[in-house]
């Protein structure tokens, strides 16, 4: 048992308990409290806690190093991430946290008076949300696969025990302010290696400042290994597929379930555009830092890896060979590892990279722990949503409405355990490399909830047809581009299976708008419900006019 395993485990062991602690000491009580943790969180923590909820195994294990494999093309991920909460925090948060209701399939259904659009809605969220986890077990997997330097199968099995345990603790309210610490230690354990890393290469502890000289380094080297460059653009994927990718990230996070209801925790309208602005803040040190991070991962392959004898590699080689996430093969017989040789995974290059660059076991044991607490953050917020859906929407509003608090509660805990166990089933192998089936999570939710919560916020000509209809035609699209272009190789313009959200909003939308234009109109009081929505709370919206305290104004 060497020192980086014992550091590693003690850093993971000790922050898992500061989770749980921190879960059973604010467990929550009541269903206002296991669903929107009582709506009492301030604005900053909240901020914080959508950071850690959004900034998934995704986005710390598997955003640098897709940037990295794919270059410039794998900026869409970034750009469409980040610019989607700008959407979010500014079109629909506030609104919806003014409504007043527990969860987004509530909104639909009460908004719309359908209680079809209510289920559909909450299985939408379901299969979302059960999606998105599949990446989060996965993320697990990797962490706990280099660990214990197991298959990366069996860390999944270990992370599944684990997450079931943490997520059926403390419901939303736990899950918050476990959220607010797991945001802390994941920032620190991305920023520290990525600083290190440019004072290594560049003598600049600025990273952001410093890798535009590493990557124009790697482009002398792209063409002395007569590669194609890293900082050309389109190379990978089309022009349109770049911007399908980023319209169905940008448009899956303003509909994205688990991270809407985080607005719901805030206490007011405006609380609920500072939670937005500060996990914006908190989203960016990440964001910023990951085109530097895959610079510099890349730069260090290429300089130190590459080129050397296949006898003589270094001893984290074989280590995360033993992953079966890296393979290095001399092909051409010459003895020496080409870089046309080294097969890495996306997935990996986060928790590798501190190793090849011999950052110490501190460094390496804090980013095994940041990347765990991105797993669990993520997953305790996907898991909560699938819940409240099932236990809440379906649970209580559809099949018995005169179900006891514990009861459902108990409802809620034992769909929470059922859900991760599914998904750690399916997360064994995996469809795709992490950063690709969250994509597939954005574009199903870009196809179902974002036309629906646009035009329900929006538009107050919208009915429940249109959004039933909607709903139903976004999904189908929005899954079938999926199948056909990641099985059958179907694509439109050089569109592939991430981008589908594209076709699924689109066809969504036209369909919402005809069907609500060809039917009855909604009553004259939801229709003021809706015009309600866009004034602030001090504000009311009745008859046609706009009321304060009781006096038109």
């Amino acid at each position: 048992m060497d020192s980086q395993f014992l550091v590693s485990l003690t850093l993971i062991v000790a922050s898992f308990g500061l989770y749980i602690g921190i879960a059973v000491y604010n467990r929550a009580r009541q269903t206002s409290e296991f669903f929107v943790a009582g709506r009492g969180v301030p604005a900053i923590y909240n901020g914080m806690a959508i950071g850690a909820d959004w900034m998934s195994a995704a986005s710390f294990i598997g955003l640098a190093g897709t940037v990295m494999v794919l270059g410039y093309d794998g900026l869409a991920y970034i750009m469409g991430w980040t610019g989607g909460y700008l959407l979010l925090t500014f079109l629909l948060a506030p609104q919806l946290r003014k409504y007043g209701r527990y969860t987004v399939p509530e909104f639909i259904g009460d908004r719309f008076q359908s209680k079809t659009a209510l289920v559909i809605a909450a299985i939408a969220t379901i299969l979302i949300s059960f999606t998105y986890s599949i990446g989060q077990l996965a993320g697990s997997g990797v962490v706990i696969g280099r660990l214990f330097e197991v298959d990366a199968k069996i860390g999944v099995m270990i992370g599944v025990v684990i997450i079931a345990i943490y997520a059926t603790f403390g419901g939303m309210k736990g899950i918050t302010w476990t959220q607010v610490a797991q945001y802390v230690i994941l920032i620190l354990a991305y920023l520290i290696p990525v600083i290190f890393m440019s004072l290594q290469i560049t003598n600049n502890p600025i990273p952001w400042l410093s890798y535009g000289n590493v990557v124009s380094e790697l482009g002398a080297l792209d063409r002395e290994l007569g590669i194609s460059e890293y900082f050309a653009p389109f190379d990978t994927a089309s022009k349109w597929q770049f911007m399908a990718l980023m319209f169905s990230l940008m448009a899956g996070t303003a509909g994205l379930p688990h991270v809407i209801v985080r607005f719901y925790t805030v206490s007011t309208m405006k609380a609920a555009r500072w939670s937005g602005a500060w996990a914006l803040l908190f989203i960016g040190l990440l964001y910023l830092s990951a085109p530097a991070y895959a610079a510099f991962s890349r730069f260090i392959l290429m300089k130190q890896v590459a080129g050397s004898p296949i006898d003589s590699l270094p001893a984290w080689t074989e280590k995360w060979v033993n992953t079966g996430l890296l393979k290095m093969a001399d092909t051409s017989g010459d003895g020496i590892l080409q870089w046309k040789e080294i097969a890495i995974s996306n997935d990996i290059v986060v928790m590798a990279t501190p190793e090849i660059a011999n950052l110490g076991i501190f460094v390496i044991g804090l980013v095994a722990a940041g990347a765990m607490a991105a797993a669990l953050s993520t997953a305790g917020g996907l898991l909560i949503a699938i819940s409240s859906s099932f236990s809440h929407d379906i649970y209580y509003r559809i099949i018995n409405p005169s179900a006891t608090e514990r009861k459902r509660m108990s409802v809620a805990r034992w769909s929470i355990l059922i859900a991760t166990v599914v998904a750690g089933i399916v997360a064994l192998n995996p469809p795709g490399v992490i950063t690709q089936i969250v994509a597939w999570a954005f574009a199903l939710a870009s196809g179902t909830f974002f036309p629906a919560l646009i035009l329900g916020v929006w538009w107050k000509r919208a009915n429940a047809p249109g959004v039933i209809a909607g709903m139903i035609v976004g999904l189908l699209v929005t899954l079938t581009y999926i199948f056909l272009a990641k099985f059958g190789g179907f694509t439109i313009l050089g569109i592939i299976d991430t981008g589908a959200g594209v076709f699924g909003a689109g066809s969504a939308f036209l369909t919402n708008v005809i069907v609500s234009l060809s039917t009855k109109p909604p009553s004259q009081k939801l229709q003021d419900e809706v015009m309600d929505l866009r004034y602030p709370e001090q504000l009311s919206y009745k008859d046609g006019e706009v009321w304060k305290d009781d006096k038109v104004i």
